[in-house]
């Protein structure tokens, strides 16, 4: 089977790889453009690409800036057998659509959290079951029929990079499996009355309050290593860890110290916090932030 795979991230990559693996003759790599990335702004490759080029460097790779017709006609001559969409970050117009049947492997359990950050959701929901879905893509974003999903049941909590980890490699059978059966799958239509959405995440979204203690405490999982958590001071927390979730506090109270790390009383709970970092400082243990800036047990971590 002709496989066009459409993809950027980490996520993408093992679902790329997985597809190589099994014998799929993959026509070409559409991904983002490489983006200026850290202080230098030195342009950096998409996963997808880093590893076509280090591994597979036979296969064509595409950086359109956007999907327009010129592109669509480009791909038509390659005449995929079916389109494989894994985080590829943009609207694919109806035309493109049509090239081929268009697979997409989104990061929940659909119609659970259409949209751009779905794992983040399902962390930030503290589900009992995380998993994927393949789709029939159509016009209308993670709306199409369902052709397959795979799930599990956590043991503890997960941050994003711990959950992206489980689920890459399931999505990536998941995909094999439904491109395997693809004539044999009955579509299954989505409950379009029980779908909810989600949005980008923006770096506005870290910001944090001691209120409830559970809720901050799957941000600080849920948007590990972006955009993180942090205060209204801009003080960044690491090592966040839920200790109760019931009792009251004055809100950001100092309730003690547990070798280098802080203990910080909730609205509602509490938490332990291994490090900290300042506005434009280096992240430092707890403990020593706090002696730097002589506070002490009961007073107010801001």
């Amino acid at each position: 089977m002709k496989i066009l795979f459409m993809g950027a991230p980490l996520f993408a990559q093992v679902v790329l790889e997985h597809l190589i693996q099994q014998g799929f003759c993959i026509l070409g790599l559409v991904t983002q453009p490489s983006k200026p990335f850290g202080r230098s702004k030195q342009l950096k490759d998409m996963p997808t690409k880093a590893f076509l080029q280090q591994h597979n460097p036979a296969i064509p790779i595409f950086e359109p800036a956007k999907i327009d017709a010129p592109f669509i006609d480009k791909i038509r001559t390659l005449k995929p057998d079916a389109i494989v969409v894994v985080a590829y970050g943009k609207i694919l117009p109806q035309a493109f659509l049509d090239i081929a049947p268009c697979l997409n492997l989104h990061g929940s359990l659909l119609p659970q959290f259409r949209g751009a950050s779905p794992m983040q959701e399902m962390i930030l929901h503290d589900l009992p079951t995380f998993g994927v879905s393949v789709i029939a893509m159509s016009a209308k974003m993670d709306e199409g029929d369902i052709l397959g999903t795979a799930s599990f049941k956590p043991e503890g909590y997960l941050n994003l990079g711990e959950l992206g980890a489980r689920l890459a490699p399931m999505g990536a059978q998941l995909v094999g499996h439904v491109l395997n059966n693809l004539a044999n799958i009955t579509p299954q239509p989505q409950d379009h009355a029980q779908a909810t959405y989600c949005k980008k995440i923006s770096k506005t979204d870290g910001l944090v309050v001691f209120g409830c203690a559970k809720s901050l405490f799957l941000k600080s999982l849920a948007y590990d290593p972006w955009p993180g958590v942090f205060l209204k001071s801009g003080l960044k927390l690491f090592g966040v860890q839920l200790l109760e979730s019931s009792q009251t506090h004055q809100p950001g109270i100092i309730l003690g110290m547990e070798n280098q790390s802080v203990i910080i009383g909730c609205q509602k709970g509490s938490l332990k916090i291994s490090a900290l970092q300042a506005p434009g400082k280096q992240k430092v243990e707890a403990k020593a932030y706090l002696s730097g800036k002589r506070l002490k047990i009961h007073d107010i971590l801001e």
